[in-house]
């Protein structure tokens, strides 16, 4: 089945069965505005727990904030946001619609990457166990040739980025014969740049002196209160500040479902660290990072580091962490090397002075920074598309079944009576009562065969299924079902919750986490 295919029916999925919904949807929906549905809010507040955790219960030296939306405007002139926050925007003339120059070009690299792995891809399956991919890369006429295009554009594109060089964009569009996907011409406008940032007014005068703007990041939030967290939790360095919360950008092409949206929600953590120490710090948070996308199981192969070609104007370090989704890798975080440029900028535009006193050097300083970022709405999207199976069964059947992480998973349990009678319902609310306080559990009530009642909660991820059978009542044991193999077993009721709760809670997770990556911050 072709990726697009897949991906559509991933989006068709999450709207069946409660995960997201397009927002206003009873009016035709709002462009790239999504809402959570009630299983998609619990998978999100999942991935944010695991997240939140693994922060600030794994590092005794990172505490949390909750900053508002709202902020002085002088913050975002301090940050360089109201000057220097911009997408390069260029137009087609026949179909009338707006692109982002950057992301057509970087499209257009990843063709050359499709076409070397296509090679590759026929070439190990023509020779087997034989076949020697690093040789056939270094050798094969096919591929050697799309690895020179994709390496000449690229080296194109990182300069033309790193000026910026609006020309050089609009020149490397016209060379590679990118067409628009709606009309399929040429036609371009020249590239200009678009500030994302939403602006609004404070107050009852709608005139310039009460403009504000909403936060295009959570970061700075985080800069203007880090010496308040400092002094008022007695901080010494080096120090993390964690965040989660709403951004909003007025993206140019806002596409791909929740990938990219006007509103979402990142997942901030910004490290205050000796000047000096930053690259330290850096190689670290990316090696902790990887280790917790790692840690969900969805496959180290799915993932890769990619630095940037160009770095924003305040980092002198920068990597994406990407996860392979059905429209190629493409950026799930970023771990970013600061400097001192915000803070330095804060107290230039304040007039105040927010350097940290150093008690073992009696020294004063602005602290070096080391970021990660992470969109949630675009973690949510990669566990969704990992997650998504369609399979066909030895029966004969088939079945849609989400291949969640089982700690992340919406409903961790759901308790089926197999009928009515018997005090079957009422042995089934028994469990539900039970075991609701330790994970989400719900209760299904017999109006379906048990068969549909077992794929309806293999469409939403659900773990484990118990089932009540006449038997129970005279033997005390139910019916586990586990998702993945569809095997069951018959259990004791006393064990399913030391049985379920080992494999559904995020405590786990961050157990494997916390040995994985313990003595690498020494």
């Amino acid at each position: 089945m072709a990726q697009d295919d897949v991906f559509k029916k991933i989006v068709s999925h999450c709207k069946e069965y409660g995960f997201v919904f397009p927002s206003s949807d009873i009016y035709d929906g709002l462009s790239a505005v999504y809402d959570y549905g009630q299983n998609g809010v619990e998978l999100k507040n999942n991935i944010k727990q695991y997240w939140w955790q693994s922060m600030v219960l794994l590092h005794e030296n990172i505490v949390g904030i909750d900053a508002s939306i709202f902020m002085h405007p002088t913050v975002w002139k301090a940050s360089g946001h109201v000057d220097a926050f911009n997408d390069p925007l260029i137009d087609n003339r026949d179909s009338k619609k707006r692109y982002r120059a950057d992301v057509l070009i970087e499209d257009q690299m990843a063709k050359y990457e499709e076409k070397i792995d296509k090679e590759v891809k026929k070439a190990a399956k023509k020779f087997g166990e034989q076949f020697d991919e690093a040789k056939f890369r270094e050798t094969n006429p096919r591929v050697l040739a799309n690895q020179k295009k994709y390496d000449d554009l690229h080296k194109r594109y990182a300069e033309a980025m790193q000026k910026p060089d609006l020309e050089a964009l609009k020149q490397i569009i016209e060379d590679e014969g990118i067409v628009d996907p709606i009309s399929g011409t040429k036609n371009w406008t020249d590239v200009r740049q678009f500030n994302l940032m939403f602006s609004t007014e404070v107050g009852s005068l709608s005139d310039a002196a009460n403009k504000i703007y909403l936060r295009p990041e959570t970061a700075q939030g985080i800069f203007v209160n880090y010496l308040n967290v400092q002094k008022t939790g007695r901080m010494k360095l080096p120090f993390g500040i964690a965040q989660i919360g709403k951004a909003f950008r007025n993206e140019i092409v806002a596409r791909q479902f929740v990938f990219r949206m006007r509103e979402f929600e990142q997942m901030e953590m910004q490290f205050f660290c000796q000047p000096g120490s930053e690259m330290k710090w850096f190689e670290y948070w990316k090696k902790a990072r990887l280790a917790w996308h790692e840690g969900l199981g969805m496959g180290a192969e799915n993932y890769r580091y990619h630095d940037h070609d160009k770095l924003a104007h305040y980092a002198n370090a920068a990597t994406d962490i990407e996860f392979k989704m059905p429209f190629g890798f493409k950026e799930v975080e970023g771990v970013h090397s600061r400097t001192d440029y915000d803070l330095s900028q804060h107290e230039k535009f304040s007039g105040r002075s927010i350097k940290y006193f150093d008690p073992e050097t009696e020294q004063s300083y602005v602290p070096y920074v080391v970021e990660t970022s992470i969109g949630v709405d675009r973690m949510f999207l990669s566990v969704m598309c990992h997650a998504y199976c369609e399979e066909e069964l030895e029966d004969g059947g088939s079945r849609v079944v989400l291949r969640l992480p089982e700690a992340l998973a919406p409903v961790k349990c759901a308790v089926f009576p197999l009928d009515k009678k018997d005090g079957l319902p009422e042995i089934a609310h028994e469990i539900v009562n039970d075991l609701k306080f330790h994970f989400n559990t719900h209760y299904g009530a017999p109006k379906d065969s048990i068969g549909k009642r077992y794929r309806r909660q293999d469409a939403i991820g659900t773990p484990f299924c118990v089932t009540v059978d006449h038997d129970t009542p005279k033997d005390h044991k139910v019916t586990l079902r586990f998702r993945d193999s569809m095997e069951q077993e018959r259990v004791d009721i006393n064990e399913l919750r030391s049985i379920i709760e080992e494999r559904v809670s995020i405590t786990s997770l961050l157990k494997k986490l916390g040995k994985q990556i313990e003595g690498w911050d020494k």
